[in-house]
């Protein structure tokens, strides 16, 4: 990925669904101009998830998710299915393929999909191959679904205007609303970021949060500084006036806390992210019962990133001791890395689950863990919300939404954490 590329986490996702050979990969080829994806006669032929990312004109940088059939049933078929649901949960807007007159497959995943809140988009694959050229079965799946479905062909290119037409009328309301500082600094102000520059950061680059959050505030005209913890001290004394508004890592929080003029506001990137990427209100309000779990608690660490532990790694090291001082050392530690998240919580012995700031998943994702927390009756937080509430600083810790979202912040949602 080049520094111009938008990360694959902050398009939107669009996926296909559909039984084996129902067309879904030949409709991301032609989508995309593209052969990013195997066609066969042969069914099955896409297995684990296939992801392209492109512009799509009128929308902007999307990815396409080609999932494997939902009715696979060769001997790997379950593993298949179970990867096609994951990809399900990250997904925007889904496109659901028919291809015969069995609808009851597709009519499932339709319910599941409005279940979950996503924009489905009903699709009459193949239509240069239906005697009707698909008008029949389009009836049918209106009939029973209520959705209106689009009939097209990949080999013929018809049909696919409408189809994006119809992509960009089912955007999600919120889609490219969401800022990452929102309601924190405005043009003029003075930016300070402190970024620890330790093992764990990339030599000759900066984290990818890092670099999405100074480029908002070079957009929104802010006026910022940079400097590693070790020199905040002396960036400060260059300036004339404290600044506005001081981003560090959640690590550094208790340095950078000590230090902070007291006219100037502080947060961190991941509280930040907490924002951008997930439901800060549950966080917020999660964090407040950490102090209150058990000394025996389970406590699972949830990273997006799977990457080789480092000696001072934030998820295995840091934040472990950080919870056992805190809390007592007989905390059952668990940490997960990409997609590996236990579907039971509770039957895994889940207390209360810790998340990254997930800067490689999209917002889709890491709020389909959060409603699975909620619904399973597990406290969710995040690295620099759940860091702060063990320092005893969340509420010297602003968060994003605006200078008096805070109390409501720190207040909404308490009656669900339990």
């Amino acid at each position: 990925m080049s520094l111009n590329d938008t990360p694959r986490a902050n398009r939107l996702h669009i996926g296909l669904f559909g039984k084996r050979n129902s067309g879904k990969s030949s409709l991301v080829n032609v989508l995309t101009g593209q052969q990013v994806a195997t066609v066969s006669a042969v069914p099955g032929t896409t297995t684990d998830p296939v992801y392209k990312a492109m512009e799509l004109h009128g929308i902007g940088p999307v990815v396409f998710i080609d999932t494997a059939g939902f009715d696979d049933v060769w001997e790997l078929g379950a593993l298949r299915v179970g990867r096609t649901e994951q990809a399900a949960k990250e997904t925007d807007i889904a496109l659901v393929l028919f291809s015969d007159e069995d609808m009851a497959g597709e009519c499932e995943w339709i319910k599941r999909l409005q279940a979950a809140k996503t924009p489905v988009v009903a699709v009459v694959s193949q239509a240069d191959v239906r005697a009707d050229g698909g008008q029949e079965l389009s009836r049918r799946i209106q009939e029973q679904t209520g959705l209106t479905p689009l009939v097209v062909s990949a080999a013929e290119k018809s049909g696919l205007d409408a189809l994006r037409a119809e992509m960009i009328r089912q955007l999600p309301e919120d889609y490219a609303a969401e800022s990452i500082t929102a309601g924190l600094c405005a043009a003029g102000d003075t930016v300070l970021l402190v970024m620890p520059q330790d093992i764990q950061a990339p030599k000759g680059r900066l984290i990818l949060p890092q670099v999405q959050t100074l480029r908002e505030l070079l957009d929104r005209h802010c006026h910022v500084l940079c400097c590693t913890t070790d020199e905040m001290a002396a960036t400060l004394a260059l300036l004339k006036e404290p600044p506005q508004l001081i981003i560090t890592d959640s690590q550094a929080f208790r340095s950078v806390h000590a230090q902070k003029p007291a006219a100037s506001r502080l947060t961190s990137f991941s509280v930040l992210f907490a924002g951008y990427k997930g439901d800060i209100a549950y966080f917020a309000a999660s964090a407040r019962k950490l102090l209150e779990l058990p000394a025996d608690a389970h406590i699972l660490i949830a990273e997006a990133c799977t990457h080789r532990p480092l000696n001072e790694d934030i998820g295995r090291v840091k934040l472990p001791r950080l919870l056992r001082k805190c809390l007592g050392g007989q905390l059952e530690i668990t940490v997960t890395a990409g997609r590996d998240f236990p579907a039971d919580l509770r039957q895994a012995g889940i207390d209360f689950v810790i998340h990254c700031g997930a800067c490689m998943f999209n917002r889709k994702y890491v709020l389909s863990r959060v409603e699975a927390c909620r619904r399973q009756g597990v406290p969710m937080s995040n690295y620099g919300i759940a860091i702060a509430a063990l320092l005893g600083i969340l509420d010297d810790v602003e968060m994003p939404g605006g200078e008096n979202d805070r109390q409501e912040i720190c207040q909404s949602h308490a009656n669900t954490v339990q």
